[in-house]
């Protein structure tokens, strides 16, 4: 499954969306752009994506709610032990409250991973963080023996978050 995503203005995006009525695209707004993923097995109909694999993912977009995405830079030789952490997650996340979709997406044409997750409102984003689930997954390295530590990150990770059809207040 591969995972494709451009930018452009919300009519623009919406348009684009609806011309193309059975691919599976998901609409959102940002706090300073509007982004449109589309989700397939083929190509893309975006002219200049940004595309990714889908190397893990859970449950089904449905553009209704909030969209969290963690980018998570990893270096070429990381990107192994990274793909198999989340394969072997404990997928606790799917039985969390307000939980919708979730997706780990390899990057084709950088070193920057996305882990994309849907939700039923902002709010049960927060409570999932305060969670001991987002706990135990999100553990650290940092208290075992240096010549132990796995030193897979090339940068630091950032969070975006959207909201979808944002239209309907």
């Amino acid at each position: 499954m591969n995972l494709f995503m451009t930018t452009g203005t919300y009519e623009f995006m919406k348009k684009m969306r609806e011309k193309h009525p059975q691919e599976t695209m998901v609409l959102m707004q940002g706090e300073n752009t509007t982004l449109l993923l589309h989700e397939t097995e083929g190509k893309t109909i975006f002219q200049t994506p940004r595309r990714y694999e889908v190397v893990d993912g859970t449950g089904t977009f449905k553009e209704k709610g909030f969209f969290v995405m963690n980018h998570i830079p990893v270096t070429d030789e990381g990107r192994p032990i990274f793909e198999h952490r989340f394969k072997n997650r404990a997928g606790a996340v799917e039985n969390e409250p307000g939980y919708v979709a979730f997706r780990v997406l390899r990057p084709v044409d950088s070193d920057t991973y996305v882990v994309l997750t849907e939700w039923e409102s902002p709010a049960f984003y927060e409570k999932w963080k305060e969670s001991q689930a987002f706990s135990k997954a999100h553990e650290t390295q940092a208290d075992a023996p240096a010549e132990k530590r796995q030193h897979i990150f090339s940068g630091s990770s950032y969070i975006t978050m959207y909201k979808a059809k944002p239209e309907e207040k």
